[in-house]
């Protein structure tokens, strides 16, 4: 690795601030979308949106073509990233706040630190990067058993536990991409997964539907197909490319505190004493596991890409 590579371009920030922000608010839209809609019906609604205003740009683009070639893992990385993540979220939101779900979710680095040590990356064991593992997980544990989860509660519990699948998944994503689909137009995979997964939760969101959806949820699902599905995956893809798949979650160090600061104002969630003493814990933790420590300085030249995710 050339030291360029080890330094955020002024692209690469400019896409993080970008993801910071864009998968920040979804926990709210979430939150506001089971309110009345389904969680299948939230996963289909999203996905559908996202998949027909991204379709006429990659048929432009004739970006479908290299995807459909490598079909197998287009949806393979369309499970792993949204089919699952999304349902699990949904069904989560229908028991935890949306800032504590952000902040669980945020756990992205710390699985991906462990995923790149399968992968041969021997830093992880570096007394930062374990020690910061050990710390995340740890506030992890603070949250969990903090007197605002109610931890006897089995369903706040099971939604612990989906949220940290949720987080397993993410952390998985970026690898496929940049390894299985590094030669596939980004614009291809987002727009093809997306349409496969909507697809695929239409019929069940249908059958799960039992309530007449209010309009503001229908405006949270709106937006969470727009903003959250299909600029965020145009931009996730763009950063992978800039970053590498390691450091590409790098942006969920601040998901949590916009999720959990629109939570608090917007929903009125309340701070509890867990979430407070275990928040920095996690962001800590993340943090060195996937760093050790190091701050990521702004390059000169940005690295090569690893696949064509430029779609200016």
């Amino acid at each position: 690795m050339n030291a360029a590579s080890t330094r955020f371009s002024t692209r690469g920030w400019v896409l993080f601030a970008v993801m910071s922000l864009v998968w920040g608010v979804p926990y709210l839209f979430i939150k506001e979308a089971v309110d009345s809609y389904s969680p299948a019906a939230v996963v289909a609604g999203r996905t559908l949106i996202g998949a027909l205003i991204l379709l006429p740009i990659a048929l432009h683009r004739r970006a479908l073509g290299p995807a459909l070639k490598l079909w197998p893992w287009v949806l393979a990385f369309g499970a792993i990233e949204m089919a699952g993540p999304f349902l699990l979220l949904g069904h989560a939101e229908q028991t935890l706040p949306s800032g504590l779900t952000g902040l669980l979710v945020a756990t992205v680095p710390l699985f991906a630190a462990v995923i790149a040590f399968t992968r041969g990356d021997k830093g992880v064991l570096r007394p930062a990067r374990a020690g910061g593992l050990l710390i995340g997980f740890g506030g992890v544990a603070v949250i969990v058993a903090g007197p605002g989860l109610a931890a006897g509660d089995s369903a706040s519990l099971l939604a612990v536990g989906e949220l940290l699948l949720v987080a397993l998944c993410y952390a998985i994503a970026p690898f496929i991409v940049a390894t299985k689909l590094k030669d596939v137009p980004s614009l291809g995979t987002i727009t093809l997964s997306l349409f496969a997964v909507g697809l695929f939760y239409l019929p069940i969101g249908f059958l799960t539907q039992h309530e007449t959806p209010t309009a503001r949820s229908t405006v949270s699902l709106v937006a969470l197909g727009v903003v959250c599905t299909a600029i965020a995956f145009i931009a996730f893809f763009a950063l992978i490319a800039e970053v590498g798949p390691a450091r590409a979650p790098l942006f969920t160090y601040v998901n949590p505190v916009v999720a959990i600061l629109l939570g608090t104002i917007l929903l009125g969630e309340e701070l509890s004493a867990g979430l407070l003493i275990g928040f920095p814990l996690v962001i800590l933790g993340c943090w060195l596991a996937a760093t050790g420590g190091v701050v990521p300085r702004r390059a000169r030249r940005g690295p090569e890409p690893l696949g064509e995710a430029d779609l200016s």
